[in-house]
């Protein structure tokens, strides 16, 4: 695939696209050693027959020239079956080594920064900490922050995750390759070497099979997430928490020199969310988390070994302290070379004890053998104890610079990771807990149709329960399957608490909630396997509400203002230390209301939420449901937490990550690290530094009052009000396929029917994303800014002008549907219209949907004052220039395709070609799910 071709249409050398030269060098060399295997491994026609289709889509693209869409339609008419998978694999590589080529270039940007000594980059923790500085805030202000700060990201499974391990495996390889030619200065002969190497990586790459042979199942969810933890969160964490560390020691005066808690860390999803998905169970759930245990006690044994290996003083030239001679006495290392060698004595024993710790948790033998047998550690803690007596012992004789290497590193990783690896989240539909509540009452209390009663009735009725530590099941009893299996991931979780510690599962997320009842429901729940103890007012995890409808949000601080008014439930927040989080739901309400009304609602909420809390005294932290995609809540962290209405983050936060959106920000350490930086930065900046977004001037608020309300109107008019719309996204787009796709463990619709409204909002995203229309993000602001500008003329559009140059929420959401906008292509959509088999519902329907794409784009670019799209954002047009005319064949491809499969094709390589389209435009877009 021969890149240098579009070289013809680059604009003229600046000083920016000089810093691009690497950039350009780096997808003109992957793309001409993903040509020449190509060439090699299928030969000159399929290379001829790629690039011909390659030169199409260009000027297809440019300008949908009538020639170029009659020749990309003969020739994908004409292509055999068993050709389209070369091709799709063709085009889907080098949208992933575009994406590699990219990645590259930002962290040979961030080092350049580095070098020239500008280590306080907008986003890093070290800029945000000198801001706090100039801006008067003191080193105990910054302490306190740290202390009660909780930044989390969690990793979330869901159904259009589409990457391979194998195929992340070899892109990262490729990745390494391409850094060291950045790092080192190589001769002509090693620098041939290297290329070698990387060509040879990019053919494992050609060989390698892209698509899964069976459906995913949760543990092998479960398997892909914990790579994430190999390449970034276990390495790159611990050294993040100590750079952070020798920042504040050395850049504030007033420091007082404490060790940072573990504020940033991941969380999971995967394993404990069963909302939807009947494949979690009580088993999956114990598997998931010995599996992440594994992962842990697995580096933390690498890691003492290694570190036995680092610490060779002898206590023939250094002190020690009374503390380590106790320790290495335990040891059942007598070795005698080793004993004037106290450290590696001690540190023996310590691997012993982790090695039974390993063996009784999860059955897991040590890598090497122990020198003796030893009892396990009871706790990380306990582990965590001893390392400090190494830590201590060095410090106190001399032997600073030893505590500060691996021994360091490891300390911070126990901290972080203990024996548990990562938190698992688990969640459950409000529906199912209402169901299981019922069954259990209707036993124990007969008479009483629990179901059946009103809310302030089962308000009542709960309150009485949650009095009592009595249970509500009964021995003996034969409850239905569904009761049985909420009782016994309860029980689950409770024994991985007891085991692994209570910070192993922290938190239980209700979805769907719309009323008190439903958090008192999960209470009762938690109550009957003794997690919640009603005696001792003592509650061990985090009852979570998710609000994700328009009117759960609208209603979400009514809900909350009751609960929290309730003295049984008051009282068990404070064994939670008062503090309350509440998940909301931004893939839902989209699905529900569209962008806009979705993006305002969820702001309108957490303002009325954050006054209610601080009404009750109560801390809040939210959680953000957020997606990969724009229409699920997706774009950059950074902006998106600063946008937050003032009180919103209170230095605590949670975030879902989502999708292929994992992979591009966690399979490479370097972007891994900047990125888990950027949310701790964030979150310290919106906590403690004032902005201009905290106070929206009334008429801001008033704006976006009545845009919504239009929007939430023209959205609603079009997807549910309009005859034939759900059958019109069933054929226009590749729902069906990715229905019956092996990329999730979980079905795509909450039922077994075609229904919008039953349809994960997931596929939904994914779907429009697909056919490259991203409905959901965009779709009713065209509509939204007509009518005000129709009502209220020039001095209207100059409040809207005012609100994006001074209200940051109004600036991300108008920044993010501008990239969507971007990445969409209104010809592209229009040629997916065309599968639609009634030309009537067609005809009906997609002028209608372009009619509104071409009044949004209009509307932003009145607003911003821009003269196109992503004016303001060089990188992404610059990314969309790189990688289109790569991109776009495989959504011709992905139509014809289509078509076969839905006359009836049952060739195997249709479907298979169908799937490689697929995974292609997603690494495409590297934000679509």
């Amino acid at each position: 695939m021969n890149s240098t071709n579009t070289d013809r249409h680059r604009p003229p050398m600046t000083e920016s696209t000089e810093k691009d030269a690497p950039l350009r060098d780096d997808i003109r060399l992957l793309g001409r050693l993903l040509g020449d295997t190509l060439r090699d491994q299928e030969g000159a026609e399929s290379f001829d027959t790629v690039e011909r289709i390659r030169q199409l889509a260009i000027r297809f693209h440019r300008n949908d020239d009538p020639a170029a869409r009659q020749g990309l339609e003969s020739l994908f008419a004409d292509l055999p079956n068993n050709r389209t998978t070369l091709v799709a694999r063709a085009f889907s590589y080098f949208s992933h080594l575009a994406n590699i080529a990219e990645d590259q270039h930002h962290i040979r940007r961030a080092r350049a920064h580095a070098l020239a000594g500008s280590r306080s980059r907008e986003g890093s923790l070290a800029h945000t900490v000198q801001r706090a500085t100039e801006a008067g805030i003191g080193g105990k202000a910054l302490s306190n922050f740290f202390a009660r700060a909780e930044v989390c990201p969690v990793l979330t499974a869901h159904p259009t995750e589409v990457q391979r391990k194998s195929i992340l495996d070899c892109q990262w390889k490729i990745a390494r390759l391409l850094d060291e030619r950045d790092r080192t200065e190589l001769t002509p002969e090693e620098r041939e070497v290297h290329e070698e190497a990387i060509r040879r990586a990019v053919l494992t790459l050609w060989q390698t099979r892209m698509l899964r042979r069976a459906k995913l199942s949760v543990m092998d969810e479960v398997a892909n997430a914990l790579s994430f933890y190999d390449t970034t969160f276990l390495r790159e964490l611990p050294r993040l928490y100590n750079a952070l560390e020798d920042h504040l020691t050395k850049q504030v005066a007033d420091w007082p020199g404490d060790e940072l808690k573990p504020f940033l860390h991941p969380g999971s999803w995967i394993g404990g969310d069963r909302d939807g998905n009947p494949f979690v169970t009580a088993e999956i759930l114990e598997s998931a988390m010995r599996a992440q245990s594994r992962k842990s006690l697995g580096f933390l044994l690498d890691q003492l070994h290694n570190l036995g290996a680092d610490l060779s003083p002898t206590s023939v030239l250094v002190k020690i302290s009374d503390e380590l001679q106790a320790l290495a006495a335990r040891s059942p290392d007598h070795s005698p070379h080793r004993d004037d060698e106290p450290y590696r004595r001690a540190i023996a024993g310590m691997y012993a004890r982790l090695s039974a710790s390993a063996r009784q948790l999860d059955g897991l033998e040590a890598p090497r053998h122990a020198l003796g047998e030893a009892a396990p550690y009871a706790s990380a803690a306990e582990f965590a104890a001893d390392l400090d007596i190494l830590h201590h012992s060095l410090l106190a004789n001399h032997s600073r610079l030893l505590a500060r290497g691996r021994l360091r590193r490891l300390r911070r990783a126990v901290a972080v990771f203990g024996f548990h690896l990562a938190p698992l989240d688990l969640r459950q539909n409000s529906e199912v807990h209402a169901r299981t509540v019922a069954e259990l009452l209707a036993v124990a209390r007969p008479g009483i149709d629990y179901l059946r009663l009103d809310e302030e009735a089962r308000i009542r009725l709960l309150q009485e329960e949650l009095a009592t530590p009595r249970p509500l099941a009964a021995p003996g009893i034969a409850y239905s399957d569904e009761t049985r299996d909420e009782l016994a991931i309860f029980r689950t979780a409770r024994s991985i608490q007891q085991r692994f510690g209570k910070a192993a599962i922290q938190n239980v997320i209700i979805s769907k909630t719309d009323g008190v009842s439903d958090i008192l429901e999960l209470a009762i729940l938690l109550k009957e396997v003794g997690l919640l103890r009603p005696s001792e007012s003592a509650l061990d995890v985090n009852i979570v509400p998710l609000f994700e409808t328009i009117g759960d949000l609208e209603h979400s601080d009514i809900i909350m203002d009751r609960l929290l008014g309730l003295p049984v439930y008051s009282r068990l927040l404070g064994s939670r230390g008062a503090l309350q989080e509440v998940m909301l739901g931004y893939s839902d309400s989209n699905k529900d209301g569209g962008f806009l009304t979705s993006g305002w609602s969820l702001y309108r909420a957490e303002i009325k939420l954050t006054e209610v809390f601080a009404r009750h005294g109560v801390t809040l932290r939210l959680f953000h449901g957020r997606g990969g995609s724009v229409g699920r809540g997706g774009g950059p962290s950074y902006q998106a937490i600063l946008a937050q209405p003032q009180g919103a983050v209170q230095g605590q936060i949670r975030i879902t990550e989502q999708g292929e959106v994992i992979a591009s920000k966690y399979a490479n350490p370097d972007l891994g690290r900047r990125n888990l930086e950027i949310l701790a930065a964030a979150t310290l900046e919106a906590t403690l530094l004032p902005h201009q977004h905290d106070n929206p001037r009334p008429e801001f608020l008033a704006a976006m009052d009545t845009l919504s309300a239009t929007a939430f109107k023209a959205y609603r008019r079009m997807v549910y009000e309009t005859p034939g719309f759900e059958r019109y996204f069933w054929e226009s787009t590749v729902i069906s396929e990715i229905a019956a796709l092996n990329i999730g463990s979980r079905p795509a619709s909450r039922k077994k029917t075609t229904a919008i409204e039953d349809l994960r909002a997931i596929p939904w995203v994914f779907s429009w994303a697909q056919c490259r229309l991203m409905l959901p993000g965009w779709f009713g602001f065209g509509a939204a800014i007509s009518a005000w500008k129709e009502e209220r003329g020039v001095a209207g559009m100059a409040l809207l002008a005012e609100m994006n140059r001074e209200w940051g929420f109004f600036r991300t959401l108008l920044s993010n549907m501008d990239m969507v906008l971007a990445k969409s292509d209104i010809a592209i959509a229009e040629r997916y219209s065309r599968l639609v088999k009634d030309p009537a519902l067609r005809d009906a329907i997609f002028p209608r949907l372009k009619e509104e794409w071409q009044a949004a784009i209009a509307a932003l670019l009145e607003i911003t004052g821009q003269t196109e799209l992503l004016a303001d954002n060089p990188l992404l047009k610059r990314s969309i220039r790189n990688r289109f005319p790569y991109l776009d064949p495989l959504n011709h491809l992905q139509v014809e395709l289509l078509r076969r499969h839905r006359a009836g094709a049952v060739d195997e390589a249709v479907k298979r070609g169908i799937h490689l389209t697929i995974n292609g435009v997603a690494a495409g877009l590297r934000n679509s799910g």
